[in-house]
This record gives C-alpha cells, structure tokens and sequence, in this order.
C-alpha cells in the first residue's frame, strides 16, 4: 500500500497499536461467550414461540378511537349536547370534576367491512379491507395523559424513568436470527416524547438498543444506516485491513483478565465490519418490483415516505430483524396526530399510512410472513369523544382507546373489549399497556415474569410487577 492513501497504513496501525488501537472490530471471539462472540446471538425461549418478530406501527400523537375504529352510534345521537366527562386530563386542566363537555359525534363515516364485519371509519377504508385478519382491543388502558409520559409508557413500560424499550427487551431475550444486521432498528423515529430513550437500551447491554435509521416525516430513497459504506477502499483492501485488526485485538484481548467492556467494543465493530457487507442490499429498495412499490404507495406524493418505512419493515424482517418500529411523522401540513383544535388533519395523516399499512398487510400475507409476523398498530393514548374547549379537536385520552395486531398466532376478525357508549374509558375486558407488553412477550416465547435483567441490587422488568396475557386474543 502506498502512504498517500486516505486510510492508515500497517505500518501506521502497528506503530499506534500500544495506544488502544487493538479495541477496533475483531469476527468470532471467545467462542466458549455467546456474550464477547455475538451479544445478539440466538437465545432459547421460555415458551413455544407463536411468531419471531414484530412490526410496530407507531401512529405518533394519539389518532382519535371514535372516529377510526370504535364505532359508537351515542355519539351521533347527542352530538353538540353538554354532558359530563371524568378523567384525568379534565381535572388536571379545570381543577374540578363532572365539567361539562360538548359531545362531537365523528366527522367520518363507518362502514362495516368482511365476513367479521368490524366497522371502520372511511378514514381507513384500505387497510379496513384487511378487517378479517386483524383483532382488535378496543379496551386499551395506558398511563401519562401527556405525550412524554405516554410514549415512553407504551415504548418503554414506564412514564419517567429511564428503562429498556420493547424491542430492546426483545433482543435482550431472543437475540436476532441475522448476525449481519441490528436485532432492533426504528425507522424514522421521533426526537421528541423520549426521543432516543424510545429505543434505547438503558441498562441493559449497549448491544440490545435500536438503531435509527432516518427522521420522523422524512424517510426518503436514501435512508438508512450512517456511515455504512466505506468509498475509499476496495472491498478487498477492507477484508485484509479487517484481518489484520482481528488479529491485533486477539493478542490485546487475550493479555487481558477478561475485559468485558473491551470485548463489548470489540463485538459491535465486528457487527458494523458485516453489517458493511450485508446491510446495503437489504436497504436497496430499487430491488422490489414496480407492482410491489405501487403497492405499497411508493412514488405518489401523499404516501411516498411511510410507504418506504413499511416496504422497509418487510425486507428487514424477512432478513431476520426482531423488531422493527415504523413511525408516522408529518403529512399535509400536520406534525402528527395530535389534533387538538383541528381533527380535521387526521384526514392526511391517514391518507399517509392508509395505503402502505395496506400494502404491507397484503404484502407479509402473500408470502408468508403473517405466519409468524405480528403487526402491530398503536398510538400512545386515544382522544377523548367530546370536542376540547367546545374546538373542532378532541383532548388526550388515556382511559379507553384501540389497538390493532395482526398475525397467525391472533384471532383474526376478531373484537376484544369495549369501551362506553360514548368511547370514553374502558368498561368491559379491560388492557393495561402493561397486558398488552406481556401478550406479545409471550407470543415471542418469553414469558414477561421471568424477562429479568439485575441492576442497581434489584430485577427489572419491561412489565414492571404487573401485566396479565391476554389470553382471549390469541389464537
């Protein structure tokens, strides 16, 4: 090699290898560690898993229940009339309780749809064409009626602490079924609500945390991993010059007393070292067929970015990825769907993600990933059925909204739990947020009471000491 290159020499690399050099990427160490070797390698489950992985639709700011999914006639019938409403959020802005509300029935149509004849509003009238694969709790509970609080509930089962996400909890558990890729990636996640706390690791091994791969309402042709491709060698100087760094951390690693620490900076390098290798082919969309991009609403204006994320969902799942986070950002003009004063904008907002949830339905079924796939659809809380300061919005509500999943292992067309007449709180089979985390824990094979990991003198958990499978749902 010659000394003008833009990459260090040999030469070079063994005159600094006493300064630290030797903590750089090294393949296959320690081989009797299933830790120094591969942090993520597989893990046996506590239970028969029913699926290997998940796809988490994130619809970022609470979409409103009453006018999506959770049909209730009561609405139209006393639409416009003061009645009152107890909850959290009410008290905590009135100071007081039983404050009147004006009702405001849903500014979209139902319609019933398939054999089940689950009723959807005409907001999702692509993805509701799905309605007999998908089951429904229309009993959610969570905690925090603020968006901060709530999303790190829903991502990371607490409202204020620093703790695990889900998908963390997920690889913690299971490791990931493709040495050469993250076992947990979020695909245009939010900055804010937690920020990188939604897919962090906290105090579990560094190895387990998500990683990020574009921006919230922006996912565009050339997303993806940072720094992936390195443009100023071949690949066969990269392989020598990776040979020779494997060889320099082996005899650094081995004048040590077991340095986990080193052999945890050593792993992730030897995960970037195949990530370098593998990765770029699976973030190269171009390589899906036209009819599967259209599909999925690639190339129309309104459905460009989310359908990205989601035809991106499918290729890492299919290449062994965990858990993968889908975000819904800004469309027409609203930041999300936190539609205080103007509801009205839920209509781009699902005009965004209606087509390409669709498409990925439609897309996972035809090849046989639903077998073993679970989609899941939620946002942090739902809205509340009467208008926010007698506005055109609905308020926070963390009391009663919906969910969807789909997959084989789920009674689909399938309805579980209610909430009131009026879509207000939850009444009849209730779902924690913490519930609902133990359910698809244990669809995974891991049972959530026995998902522990020790630190600062105590067990920690995602479910914390609560949660009950939801064992109605599953199929």
């Amino acid at each position: 090699m010659s000394e003008n290159k833009k990459f260090i020499t040999r030469r070079a690399a063994l005159q600094q290898s006493a300064c630290g050099f030797g903590s750089l990427a090294l393949a296959g160490l320690c081989a009797d560690s299933a830790y120094a070797g591969n942090p993520l390698a597989v893990k046996k489950p506590h239970l028969r898993p029913q699926a290997k992985r998940i796809i988490f639709l994130f619809m970022q700011g609470g979409p409103s229940h009453v006018d999506t999914y959770d049909y209730k006639p009561a609405l139209y019938k006393n639409d416009g009339k003061k009645m009152p409403f107890d909850d959290a959020r009410t008290i905590a802005n009135t100071g007081k309780r039983g404050t009147s509300e004006r009702v405001m029935k849903p500014m979209w149509k139902y319609k019933q749809y398939g054999d089940s004849g689950r009723q959807t509003s005409e907001l999702f009238r692509e993805t509701a064409v799905h309605s007999d694969d998908l089951t429904f709790i229309h009993s959610m509970q969570t905690e925090g009626v603020a968006h901060g609080p709530a999303t790190l509930f829903l991502h990371c089962g607490s409202t204020n602490f620093i703790r695990p996400s889900f998908g963390s909890w997920v690889t913690y558990g299971l490791g990931t079924e493709n040495e050469n890729l993250p076992g947990f990636i979020s695909l245009g996640p939010i900055p804010t609500s937690g920020g990188a706390r939604n897919y962090g690791s906290a105090f579990l091994p560094a190895a387990n945390q998500g990683t990020a791969i574009g921006k919230a309402g922006k996912f565009d042709a050339n997303a993806t991993i940072r720094n992936l491709s390195n443009t100023d060698l071949s690949k066969d100087a990269q392989r020598r010059q990776f040979e020779f760094l494997q060889r320099l951390n082996v005899e650094q690693l081995n004048s040590t007393n077991r340095d986990f620490e080193l052999e945890a900076v050593i792993s992730s390098y030897e995960l970037a070292w195949r990530m370098q290798n593998n990765a770029p082919g699976v973030f190269d969309l171009s390589q899906e067929t036209q009819n599967t991009m259209a599909m999925y609403g690639i190339g129309e204006k309104e459905t460009d970015n989310f359908g990205r994320q989601c035809l991106m969902a499918r290729r890492l799942c299919e290449n062994g990825v965990r858990f993968v986070q889908v975000t819904s950002g800004a469309a027409g003009g609203a930041s999300n769907w936190d539609q205080h004063s103007k509801l009205p904008q839920h209509a781009p907002q699902a005009k965004a993600v209606d087509k390409p949830i669709a498409g990925l339905l439609q897309d996972l079924k035809q090849r046989g990933l639903l077998e073993d796939t679970i989609v899941w659809f939620s946002g942090e809380f739902g809205r509340t059925p009467y208008a926010e300061k007698n506005g055109t919005g609905r308020d926070h509500n963390a009391d009663g909204f919906t969910t969807w999943l789909a997959g084989d292992c789920l009674k689909s067309g399938f309805a579980h739990g209610a909430t009131d007449e009026f879509g207000h709180k939850a009444v009849k089979d209730k779902v924690h947020m913490h519930d609902l985390h133990a359910t698809l824990l244990h669809l995974l094979g891991l049972n959530h009471e026995q998902l522990t990991y020790r630190y600062a003198g105590r067990d920690f958990r995602l479910t914390d000491i609560h949660g009950q499978v939801v064992k109605e749902v599953l199929a």
